[in-house]
């Protein structure tokens, strides 16, 4: 393994899908290590993108574990892209970073998200959703409902995920679904911005011209040393990951900025109080 191993996002779904397949098959590390003729900590450190997983190493798992030939095959594939492009965060073969920003998500010890025009995801009630995606892609609602599941499930965990989020004035005035609908997701903001792992700032429409002004993104951070900054970007089109930390250093800069513009936590949720008593 190289020194400086960061495992990339593609690296990280395909230690998921091992630790799936011998998951499914009720095995212990120890009796799967012994299986395939694997130490149980090489194994864990494969599923965890601790260390990368060599082709040859993801075909053995494949055979001892007796999954289906072209499931298999499809992973080696995908653990040969990475091997070829680990520096990069490009997905290969059959990955789809859309998909899998909920894992991330779940995996994540902090949240940066910066949107333009809606309520961000993890905090959307689910009629809210609806009334956003009503006429898009079902596929992409179903994977939103999963990313604000995946944020609530840890919310009152002992290791909740740290939620920071900037937003203009303006996504309060925008009234999705109605102003019955606009109401309660608005006062469910509020409720979850007084959590103490969430921070809610507005930016006020007379501040002019911000920083990353018209460009949404999610920074995610965790908890592996060998895990680097992941920024998520998505449009109708697609979703894309940018992992290399000159750029996510940067998008780290541009957040902080933000922060400094918008109103503090306090007069944000005095914002959102009138904004919702005004529906």
């Amino acid at each position: 393994m190289p020194k400086d191993f960061r495992a990339t996002t593609l690296e990280r779904a395909i230690g998921r899908q091992l630790a799936g397949w011998r998951a499914e098959r009720e095995l212990s590390l120890t009796e799967a290590g012994q299986r395939v003729g694997f130490s149980s900590a090489k194994l864990s450190m494969m599923e965890n993108a601790v260390q990368p997983s060599a082709p040859l190493d993801v075909m053995a798992l494949g055979y001892v574990y007796k999954v289906p030939v072209v499931e298999w095959q499809s992973v080696v594939v995908r653990a040969q892209h990475a091997e070829r492009v680990r520096a990069r965060s490009a997905g290969g073969p059959d990955f789809d970073p859309a998909a899998d920003f909920a894992n991330l998500v779940f995996e994540a010890t902090l949240l940066r998200v910066f949107t333009t025009d809606l309520v961000p995801a993890v905090f959307q009630l689910p009629v809210y959703l609806n009334a956003v995606m009503q006429s898009d892609d079902p596929v992409r609602t179903a994977r939103l409902a999963m990313v604000r599941e995946a944020w609530a499930s840890r919310l009152n965990g002992k290791d909740p995920l740290v939620a920071h989020a900037v937003f203009p004035e303006a996504v309060l005035r925008h009234v999705i679904g109605g102003p019955r609908v606009m109401k309660a997701q608005l006062l469910h903001l509020m409720e979850v911005s007084e959590h103490p792992a969430v921070s809610v700032r507005v930016v006020p429409r007379g501040a002019g011209a911000y920083p990353a002004m018209g460009s949404p993104f999610t920074l995610l951070g965790f908890p592996h040393r060998q895990h680097n900054d992941v920024a998520y970007l998505e449009t109708f089109i697609k979703g894309e990951y940018v992992e290399e930390p000159g750029l996510t250093e940067e998008c780290a800069s541009r957040f902080a900025s933000l922060q400094e513009t918008a109103l503090g936590e306090g007069e944000s949720l005095e914002l959102i109080a009138e904004a919702a008593a005004d529906l």
